[in-house]
């Protein structure tokens, strides 16, 4: 099994569409992030777990399940580097790889020490714009292949059929 570590905030601040929509609307940004890491999960199979910097807000640690993506905010006094280093730790063993993708040197160095594949947020962007590109061909070619009845007929005939289906006559 592969397991995607994702610093958010990095990624937000390193992909130009996200950084110009932090400033007018951070959750939406976030929002987006998940979005498209859900994309990357279910095309690559990766198990993708996100974490958000909440280090100077009061209170305890929040997970939940958006878009089948897990997403953590870290508890009071705790960075996402922190904690990104702690499940790389609990969730690497010998049938799992951990890949992190931030662009903090000092957390790749740390994560690389701990057996963990590290990503910068500029190769794991470059790998989902390749892989949206790759879902938007295959559903164009469905398309384009798409029979348009399920019973072969003739323009004619379709025309007849979707005038009846209208209620023209």
């Amino acid at each position: 099994m592969d397991i995607l570590l994702v610093d958010g905030y990095n990624m937000i601040g390193a992909w130009p569409h996200l950084r110009e929509l932090k400033n007018s609307d951070l959750e939406l940004a976030r929002t987006k992030l998940i979005e498209q890491l859900a994309e990357y999960q279910a095309f690559t199979g990766y198990k993708v777990i996100v974490v958000f910097d909440a280090q100077f807000v009061r209170g305890k640690e929040t997970k939940y399940k958006d878009y089948k993506v897990d997403v953590i905010f870290t508890k009071e006094n705790e960075t996402a580097d922190e904690c990104i280093e702690k499940l790389a730790k609990n969730l690497g063993n010998r049938r799992t790889q951990i890949h992190v993708a931030t662009s903090d040197f000092t957390e790749q160095w740390a994560i690389f020490g701990q057996g963990a594949l590290r990503k910068s947020a500029r190769e794991l962007y470059t790998e989902i714009k390749v892989i949206e590109n790759k879902i938007e061909k295959k559903v164009r070619k469905i398309q384009e292949n798409k029979p348009i009845s399920k019973i072969p007929l003739s323009k004619e005939l379709a025309e007849i059929f979707e005038n009846w289906r209208r209620g023209k006559q």
